[in-house]
């Protein structure tokens, strides 16, 4: 994985495509008006990078505001996501025509399985293979993908997934499933890095935030970059989404990095796929 400055900084994914660092997740984005203008001024801001998935009910408003923005449509990337109850290979084909159409895009840059569905998750995947080889979608991953699952699918796949999308937070490492996806060429994207707010109070974040001139959700979004992830922050307010991208220009440092290394407590903010059969 490598890294540069464009406006924003981009990692490399295995198959050359880069993909911008801090991502603008519209999870709960209010389909009309609200998640529109999010979109728009994530964009004005310099955010290259907008998630959504067909079951947020967005998709139309994501790709309306990427088409109004008046940024080249080459420069945003744009990620949706396959609902579990259209999975299987013809379900998932089709359902990938909806959310292209929604989005009104010519190509969506990363289409993923959005999560491990039990006895059809393989033949969803092959629908995203098909999708890829045609030249449909940049790049095909997967969220929710923990270590049993990418097992199954590394062993049977042609196209190996370039993402995994899963939580993570100095709260909840992944560590192995990191390892995992590292050695195998697949960049972790961290969505709830802001643990929804749960832990953005906690006195260690507070203290590495204080000392460095920063907020709290800034250092957990830059805990992800540093760790090699792509966090995934959501909101809608202008200012939040202005202080969530104010990233780049700083770092860490090696003591603030051990000490929030040092809060791992395994928690879960949303679904939990560890236990997904």
């Amino acid at each position: 994985m490598t890294t540069r400055s464009s406006p924003t900084q981009t990692v490399t994914l295995s198959n050359g495509v880069e993909m911008p660092t801090v991502g603008l997740g519209v999870f709960r984005a209010r389909r009309g008006d609200e998640a529109r203008a999010a979109v728009r001024e994530a964009l004005a801001l310099g955010y290259r990078h907008i998630d959504t998935a067909a079951v947020y009910g967005n998709e139309t408003d994501v790709g309306a505001a990427v088409r109004e923005s008046g940024v080249p449509r080459e420069q945003v990337f744009v990620t949706t996501k396959l609902w579990n109850s259209d999975q299987g290979y013809d379900n998932a084909l089709r359902a990938f025509d909806v959310s292209q159409q929604r989005l009104g895009l010519d190509r969506v840059d990363l289409y993923l399985l959005h999560w491990p569905v039990h006895g059809l998750r393989l033949e969803s995947w092959r629908a995203l293979e098909r999708l890829y080889e045609e030249g449909r979608v940049r790049a095909i991953g997967v969220s929710n993908f923990m270590t049993p699952h990418l097992d199954e699918l590394l062993k049977s796949c042609h196209v190996a997934p370039m993402v995994d999308q899963v939580e993570a937070s100095p709260f909840l490492q992944q560590r192995s499933l990191r390892e995992l996806c590292s050695g195998r060429g697949i960049v972790v994207e961290a969505y709830s890095p802001l643990t929804k707010g749960l832990r953005l109070g906690h006195a260690t974040v507070r203290s590495v935030a204080e000392a460095l001139g920063k907020t709290p959700a800034q250092i957990l979004i830059r805990w992800a970059i540093e760790r090699g992830m792509v966090p995934l922050p959501k909101s809608v307010t202008p200012a939040r989404m202005a202080e969530n991208f104010a990233v780049y220009d700083w770092s860490l440092g090696e003591a603030a990095l051990a000490a929030l290394d040092a809060l791992e407590e395994g928690l879960v903010t949303g679904w939990d796929p560890r236990s997904a059969p």
